[in-house]
């Protein structure tokens, strides 16, 4: 199943993007949560997919903290989001991994645009980091029905070198949790190819976040450096049953222009369904 995650075209409205996807071919929709209250209205969100006859496969888990009329705290946020989840019967929720620093992200648009992170020189354990490391994710799992795909992160940058910002964010380390998102963009950030970690973890990968890396993250499928297309081969031999999810960035599927939009949207999933073919 390919769908289009809301994230891909965050500066449009969540019906806008409903309507695109079923008018471009896709399988479904995954929700980004978010500030807009559109995105986490839950009769809403059922009038949508009925609507435009595109089940929501996924909610991914607000990763701001300013969403109005939620906590601030990421453990309270994941938890609004898996109720969430059950009432409108969506089988994941997509949850980030816990920051390692408190820090600030810095952008500078002098010479080009640029953005980096700043760490402050402490460790950071808040409350979700524990509820991740002492298993406490399975019991909200197995009391919920809902499945929590952990999604690996991306390197970030200080003064030009990477840095590992998030807890558990290693391949040897993701495999210790039962269900993983797998985002094969923020492996690009690392080097990384994604068919050799799709490998290693598959047996807890649930669900696929899929956008290309070309020094920039969040490309359309088609467009960068990483194997994709093998990928979405090896995803099929192996009868990969989650969803499969484009999730790249607005400037990269042109959404200044709705036209071109529509176009670029098409073809990412025109190349997702030539290499996913899963034979019967």
């Amino acid at each position: 199943m390919i769908v289009l995650s809301t994230g891909s075209l965050y500066n449009y409205g969540i019906y806008r993007v409903f309507g695109l996807a079923a008018e471009t071919g896709y399988d479904g929709i995954e929700v980004l949560v978010d500030g807009k209250w559109d995105s986490r209205d839950p009769s809403y969100l059922r009038s949508l997919s009925a609507e435009f006859k595109l089940p929501i496969t996924a909610l991914h888990s607000p990763f701001v903290r300013d969403v109005q009329g939620w906590p601030r705290d990421e453990l309270e946020r994941l938890k609004r989001t898996v109720a969430l989840a059950r009432e409108l019967d969506v089988p994941v929720v997509v949850s980030h991994l816990p920051l390692r620093f408190c820090g600030v992200v810095v952008q500078l648009h002098f010479l080009g645009y640029h953005r980096f992170f700043l760490p402050f020189p402490w460790l950071r354990r808040e409350q979700y980091y524990h509820f991740i490391r002492d298993g406490q994710l399975m019991e909200l799992e197995s009391s919920s029905g809902v499945t929590i795909g952990l999604e690996n992160m991306p390197a970030l940058h200080l003064l030009g070198f990477p840095l590992n910002a998030y807890w558990f964010n290693r391949p040897r380390e993701l495999g210790s949790f039962p269900h993983l998102t797998l985002d094969t963009a923020h492996l690009g950030t690392w080097g990384i190819n994604p068919v050799d970690v799709y490998e290693q973890l598959k047996e807890r990968i649930v669900h696929i976040h899929l956008s290309n890396f070309d020094g920039r993250d969040h490309r359309s499928p088609p467009d960068g450096q990483l194997p994709l297309a093998e990928l979405l081969r090896r995803l099929a031999q192996s009868r990969y049953k989650g969803a499969i999810s484009v999730e790249s960035a607005p400037d990269a599927l042109n959404a200044e222009d709705e036209r071109k939009c529509r176009v670029a949207l098409k073809r990412a999933l025109t190349f997702c369904r030539k290499h996913f073919v899963v034979e019967k």
